[in-house]
């Protein structure tokens, strides 16, 4: 049987890769020879749209030139003066960046008084220099003889505009030239603006769609105007050095670029197959080329060439795999029942087999054989629900029990805590109070007056401490939450009430205030709240403070008001900071006090926008800090 399964997956598996090596070399074969055809393409429209953009630079900075060259031509006509002839030549290439010079030349006899006459600006650096050229042959130079004889504005070819009797550029310059008219015809000479033929390069050099491509630019006669070898500018034509038959592709690129065509073409350069794409430059003679060697647009698709049988050696192992797992998925279905018996045997249910659409024998078997695994998981899976939710339940009875005991005992600490704390000023009242019923009249003036202001204290005692009570209660919060928040309140005249509130229950202790603000300054809040929150840090400060120092200070920052309480008393221990906002936590439980003091005041300011701080760099007792939002209103 082993035997014989093992030919059947052999022959199956040879017979699925045989098939497969036909399909994927036939789909490779067709992908590569697409890929080709489609990166030709799409590089011929890329390299087309970018001399498209190219040859708008360049004629953007021509078309500079020439409006320059206009708009100062009638003015040069109307005012035809030695003087304004120097003043308009400066003017051109001082107001524009892209000439290079400007030279405006009239006929002998315009000026008889001077002769020839020709006034000439030039950029050299960031200087402009403009002067009236001297002896020199104007006449016979292209840029004179050239829009003369045409009687239009022209372009001419790139020149070297060497002078030896006056200033002169060095650049390679291409001049647009303009004839200059008497208003009755009579021509008297022209002007002309130069471009340097460095500056249409840089221009032209900004555009690279793939690295190692680069311009040529010939005129009408084949000569070259740009290339990468300056050598061959102005000196060389595309035609020399060719041979007619190995080079007819060049050749005939030449005639096309020489008469304005636009188009494409495929050539050889120096051995290497190219693509050109070329296009005349609109009012000129040139015509601009870009050149792209198809090695660096095929060079994604010589890399693909490169893992091409890499890629058919692993796609044939990956074919051969999954024609082995296919052989070996048609008798899975035993072995996984093999592998799920004895997990049931060892008390393991929770790996399930799958249902299966199959018809066979195999397929029946493993679909009856599923049914019964989740009827028996799910009969194990009720019973381990019912015995988890019963433990669950217990715990949960456990666990109120414990909150319950737990709740009574702190119900009972809180009772006699309250008791112990409002039975001690309460027996002082009433002790008092029978003493002043009984014996009035005996008692010394002055020690009435004691006992009356002893009664008084503690009387206030235990108004503080129901407040707090009340407070902290559910009809204290529900009043708290639905406190308005609209008072407004001046920051240093509840600052002096409360100080006046805690002389009241101290009167030993003198509280120190200071303020950087003005009485005027207020804040929008709830005034109440805000009151009994500052009057709860000072009571505290006066109680625990050596009895010497108190200091209450507000102060403002860019977005709160800072009201600071600090005192020099024994402090606040690092064990109990974590727990003083807890309520009815004491520093110990034989201090006075319910513990709410502080956990109201936090409340307090929480509700109010802002917040309570202990500053822990504080060492010299407790500085508390409030802080609330600073909407001020500065009347």
């Amino acid at each position: 049987m082993g035997r014989l399964r093992h030919s059947f997956s052999l022959k199956l598996s040879v017979s699925v890769l045989f098939l497969s090596v036909l399909v994927f070399v036939a789909a490779l074969g067709v992908m590569f020879v697409q890929s080709r055809y489609m990166l030709l393409k799409e590089a011929t429209e890329h390299v087309a749209s970018v001399l498209d953009h190219t040859v708008l630079r360049v004629r953007r900075s021509m078309n500079i030139v020439e409006t320059a060259t206009n708009s100062n031509g009638w003015m040069t006509q109307a005012f035809l003066q030695p003087d304004s002839l120097l003043a308009f030549s400066h003017r051109v290439v001082l107001l524009n960046g892209h000439v290079n010079g400007c030279s405006i030349t009239v006929e002998p006899d315009v000026f008889p008084e001077l002769g020839p006459f020709s006034a000439y600006s030039i950029r050299e650096g960031d200087s402009i220099i403009t002067v009236r050229e001297g002896a020199y042959d104007y006449y016979d130079q292209v840029w004179y003889k050239q829009p003369k004889s045409l009687e239009r504005s022209c372009w001419t070819d790139p020149f070297n505009d060497f002078n030896s009797n006056s200033v002169y550029t060095h650049h390679i310059i291409a001049s647009y030239c303009k004839p200059l008219y008497m208003d009755d015809g009579r021509f008297v000479g022209v002007i002309s603006t130069d471009l340097s033929l460095d500056r249409m390069k840089e221009t032209i050099a900004e555009e690279q769609p793939y690295p190692n491509t680069y311009f040529v630019m010939i005129n009408t006669e084949g000569r070259y105007i740009i290339h990468p070898d300056s050598i061959k500018e102005l000196n060389k034509t595309i035609y020399e050095d060719l041979d007619a038959k190995k080079h007819a592709d060049l050749i005939a690129l030449g005639h096309e670029m020489a008469i304005g065509a636009k188009g494409n073409m495929r050539v050889t350069i120096d051995g290497t197959s190219c693509l050109v794409c070329y296009q005349p430059v609109p009012e000129t003679k040139w015509c601009l080329a870009l050149i792209i060697p198809d090695r660096e647009i095929l060079q994604t698709y010589y890399r693909l060439a490169y893992i091409m049988v890499p890629l058919i050696v692993v796609g044939l192992i990956v074919i051969l795999l999954v024609s082995w797992v296919i052989v070996a998925h048609a008798i899975r279905p035993l072995n996984q029942l093999l592998v799920q018996s004895k997990d049931i045997a060892n008390g393991r249910y929770e790996n399930q087999i799958p249902h299966t659409k199959r018809q066979d024998a195999v397929g029946r078997l493993q679909n009856s054989f599923a049914t019964m695994q989740e009827s028996l998981t799910r009969h194990v899976s009720e019973i381990k629900n019912a015995t988890e939710e019963t433990k669950r339940s217990n715990e949960e009875i456990v666990e109120a029990t414990k909150l319950a005991e737990d709740a009574d005992r702190q119900k009972i600490l809180f009772i006699q805590n309250v008791t112990h704390q409002i039975r001690t000023p309460l027996n002082i009242v009433m002790g008092f109070a029978q003493v002043l019923r009984t014996s009035l009249e005996e008692i010394p003036h002055d020690e009435v007056k004691k006992i009356v202001d002893m009664m008084d204290h503690n009387a206030k005692t235990l108004s503080r401490m129901l407040l707090m009570l009340y407070d902290s209660s559910d009809a204290g919060l529900s009043t708290e939450l639905s406190m308005h928040k609209d008072d407004q309140v001046f920051c240093n005249e509840v600052a002096r009430e409360c100080i006046h509130f805690t002389r009241e229950y101290f009167p030993e202790i003198n509280v120190k205030f200071k303020s950087d603000l003005p009485d005027s300054y207020s804040i929008q809040t709830n005034g109440l709240y805000l009151m009994r929150t500052l009057r709860e840090l000072l009571y505290n400060s006066a109680k625990y403070s050596d009895g010497a120092y108190v200091v209450f200070s507000v102060h403002e920052t860019d977005n709160s008001v800072r009201f600071i309480v600090e005192d020099q008393g024994p402090g606040m221990s690092e064990a109990y900071r974590d727990q003083m906002f807890v309520p009815f936590t004491k520093v110990n439980e034989l201090s006075e006090g319910l513990g709410l003091g502080l956990p109201l005041s936090k409340r307090h300011s929480q509700n109010l926008g802002g917040d309570l701080i202990l500053d822990t760099s504080y060492q010299e007792g407790c500085r508390f800090i409030l802080e609330l939002p600073n909407n001020s209103r500065n009347d």
